[in-house]
């Protein structure tokens, strides 16, 4: 039997920064995940580090400031993988610009020494160089000049221009599961725990293994459950694991997803983010340059379920399309979306941590960390950006509590992770390699840059010559299959090369020779079937 200081459930953006923070302190850490890392709503965003502009209007400035500061440390630590974005944002009136401009000037002065731009107010004219034409048609007043003809000269304001940053989600939580690994810890994905049980040294841990078929066990001093949508069905089987006849525990979270569509870059040519503050229904839009493509969302839609692929629901459709023409100009059909993908987000609910018992410690508004249980702490909510933190803060609570092991080779107070450069990071100062060409801008179509300082190890491998579709190489697939824990041909396509959410058709004309590569790797069965079945729901039919 297994026997750690921590086990962390659930690899997406939390429970993979918790492992990496409990790993370099020097703890014996264990990470569970019943799918792949990231799989769920952490490879499923819209792609953008930010400070959360909508809290200024709340007066939640510390909040903003915490998530700015986290963002100029991801930019740090993983430069391969994330960088600063210009954001556009066209006004409707000069009430509307006089009041977006003001909450921009004032993110801009929040973001202090880690800003990446000034904000500036656009004209008509400059809007038109960086925003849809259709788009600026429907701001500044009068109609877009016919194309070659004189663009007039305009006083009034249409808009304005700010920065943010943009990362690759899932690249980046394999970067993250390679530093915790690198630093001690044991990752395993698709390994689901069907058993948590409290005993006197701490936490008994039941998990199925699918790569064996075997069903495993492990003793944990510590449990951190960060299971996102899911983590109500951890803390029931920890919490009331024996009375079958017990009231379920008081729900933490609730989903509610956000839809994006894909386009190619031809239907919707931006170089920079749009960003529509608010549509005819008072929602925000946002349109982002990604991987060669255009993500067009999200929506924000409750749910009373979790399913692990969520499908989008027709209102949603209609409003992205909706939108599409009416905000952004551009007239798309169901055949432009290359790709449709939905995440669910694990929105706290209100009052729970009043009625959920235990210690708490919540870190934002979005933001929960509970401890119900010695050594049993969930932690949900939150958002990418702001995983370093939350992931540190969840140390702090475990160490207050004496959960912790403590000891020779223990870190005596927390290890400070802003400054520890995640895997495939070029060192600081560094000129990237000519084979990585790292810094390419994640806007751009998808290449080894992903890679960073690992693409000379992938570019070693057999294969590096040929291309399977979408710029994926037979090399990248079998260093997938070696050192990334690619097991299935979903794992390849939708996370280490993110064909899936770009062109599912494609994804799907790529998938046998993928099939074919991973299991020669690793002997098993890649599940190519369950992945066709999968593209056709990330399309819409005609």
């Amino acid at each position: 039997m297994d026997h750690w200081d921590v086990l962390v459930v659930g690899g997406g953006a939390t429970g993979l920064g918790v492992a990496v923070q409990a790993a370099l302190q020097g703890q014996r850490v264990a990470l569970l995940e019943a799918g792949d890392w990231a799989c769920g709503t952490s490879s499923r965003s819209t792609k953008l580090l930010h400070g959360g502009v909508r809290y200024l209007a709340q007066g939640h400035w510390r909040l903003v400031r915490e998530a700015l500061r986290e963002r100029a440390t991801i930019l740090a630590l993983a430069p391969h993988l994330a960088q600063p974005l210009s954001f556009v944002v066209p006004g409707a009136s000069w009430l509307s610009w006089a009041w977006t401009g003001m909450g921009l000037k004032l993110y801009q002065w929040l973001s202090g020494r880690w800003s990446l731009g000034r904000t500036v107010a656009l004209s008509r004219r400059q809007l038109l160089a960086r925003c849809p034409g259709d788009a600026v048609d429907r701001v500044g007043g009068g109609a877009t000049p016919a194309v070659g003809g004189p663009v007039p000269q305009s006083i009034w304001v249409a808009g304005m221009r700010y920065w943010d940053a943009q990362f690759e989600d899932a690249r980046l939580a394999l970067a993250l599961a390679k530093t915790a690994r690198r630093a001690g810890a044991s990752l395993h994905n698709h390994s689901r725990v069907t058993a948590l049980l409290p005993v006197p040294q701490g936490w008994r841990v039941q998990w199925l293994d699918e790569r064996s078929g075997q069903t495993r066990e492990g003793l944990a001093r510590c449990v951190v459950n960060a299971t996102g949508v899911w983590v109500d069905g951890l803390r029931q089987m920890a919490l009331s694991p024996h009375d079958v006849t017990a009231s379920p525990i008081k729900p933490l979270v609730t989903p509610s997803q956000g839809v994006h569509l894909v386009v190619a870059r031809e239907r919707l040519p931006i170089r920079e983010a749009v960003l529509i503050p608010s549509t005819a229904d008072g929602r925000v839009l946002f349109a982002v340059p990604w991987l060669g493509a255009t993500v067009i969302g999200t929506t924000d839609t409750p749910r009373t379920d979790a399913p692990k692929e969520p499908v989008p629901m027709a209102e949603e459709l209609d409003f992205l399309f909706r939108e599409a023409q009416q905000s952004l100009g551009v007239s798309l059909s169901r055949a432009d979306v290359l790709s449709v993908w939905v995440g669910l987000r694990p929105l706290v609910v209100q009052g729970a941590a009043d009625g959920a018992g235990g210690s708490t410690s919540t870190m934002s508004r979005e933001h929960l960390i509970q401890r119900e249980a010695p050594g049993f702490v969930t932690v949900t909510g939150g958002k990418w950006t702001t995983y370093r933190s939350m992931a540190e803060h969840v140390l702090q609570v475990l160490a207050e509590h004496g959960d912790l092991a403590t000891g020779p080779g223990m870190a005596p107070s927390p290890v400070n992770t802003a400054l520890h450069r995640l895997v495939g990071a070029p060192p600081a100062g560094a000129v990237p390699s000519s084979a990585s060409a790292a810094y390419a801008r994640i806007g751009d179509a998808p290449g080894l840059h992903l890679w960073g300082t690992e693409a000379e190890d992938v570019l070693r491998l057999p294969g590096a010559d040929r291309d399977l579709g979408m710029g994926l190489s037979e090399a990248m697939v079998r260093f997938a299959a070696r050192q990334e824990w690619a097991l299935t041909v979903e794992d390849m396509l939708a996370r280490r090369w993110r064909a899936l959410f770009l062109d599912a058709r494609q994804a799907s004309r790529m998938a046998p020779a993928v099939a074919v590569l991973l299991q020669e790797e690793t002997g098993l069965d890649p599940r190519l079937g369950a992945f066709l079945e999968l593209c056709q729901r990330y399309t819409l039919a005609d």
